[in-house]
């Protein structure tokens, strides 16, 4: 990997991670144009997604401050039950994760013809929420649960997990900005759950990948994770989600014809 592949693979990372057209199959699309075939990369997946994280965290720095006080008030109240509700919508994908983490990892092979499917049903579930009317329902412990389920159907490239948890959660008539801090705000268990994880398991060899390149990829993913982050919680309240779908479209016929 050189620090331009670094460069441009931060950038589609922090982008595609909040933006619902798929990190992963972008990631998947961007190997294979890029012509980067590195087995074991780690600890430059791991750099990417602490930076995603980390702008994350800087987007809803007050929400996160004002849950944290509040859990740490030992109450049951409005901050500990969204608490408890962001770790319910995490148990199907930790329950999925471990038992089928094998067959999840060979799905990430560089097969463009999955990542192009994939993709047309992600543009499938944005094009349904241009039928959803506005409304200002909460998300109840149900729907968080079910919004969990939507989240599992990103571990296939292609399938988009903020547009699966955004359009489920609006289809759950669930308001606009909610929905997109709930969206947000549950990835952050099962992301640092899995890459710790991983880290405990396989371990990294920093040899394995230069440290410019680290930074670089670092740099790039949390800019454009802030800049997507920001930029989605918008476009959601507007309802902007259909020339999303249009994009995945696209993409995904590009990339079955490409396969």
């Amino acid at each position: 990997m050189n620090e331009l592949q670094a460069l441009l693979l931060g950038i589609i990372q922090g982008l595609t991670e909040f933006l619902p057209i798929s990190s992963s199959g972008h990631l998947e699309m961007g190997h294979a144009l890029l012509g980067i075939h590195e087995g074991n990369n780690l600890l430059f997946v791991l750099v990417v997604h602490v930076a995603t994280v980390l702008s994350t965290l800087v987007v809803f720095r007050k929400d996160i401050k004002v849950l944290c006080q509040d859990l740490f008030a030992f109450k049951w109240n409005q901050s500990t039950q969204y608490i408890a509700k962001l770790l319910l919508s995490s148990v199907p994908i930790v329950i999925i994760g471990l038992i089928f983490k094998k067959q999840i990892e060979g799905l990430f092979t560089g097969n463009l013809l999955l990542v192009g499917c994939m993709l047309l049903v992600t543009a499938g579930l944005l094009t349904l929420t241009t039928f959803v009317k506005k409304s200002d329902g909460e998300i109840t412990y149900k729907n968080a649960f079910i919004i969990g389920i939507a989240q599992t159907l990103a571990i296939l490239p292609g399938i988009s997990r903020s547009g699966s948890t955004i359009a489920i959660g609006l289809l759950l008539k669930g308001k606009k900005e909610d929905v997109a801090r709930f969206s947000f705000l549950m990835v952050l268990l099962p992301i640092l759950g899995a890459l710790g994880y991983d880290l405990l398991r396989e371990g990294v060899v920093v040899s394995e990948v230069n440290i410019k390149n680290l930074v670089i990829g670092f740099i790039a993913a949390f800019g454009s994770g802030l800049l997507a982050c920001s930029w989605m919680i918008k476009i959601v309240k507007r309802g902007k989600l259909i020339y999303f779908a249009v994009y995945c479209a696209l993409m995904g016929l590009i990339a079955i014809f490409a396969a």
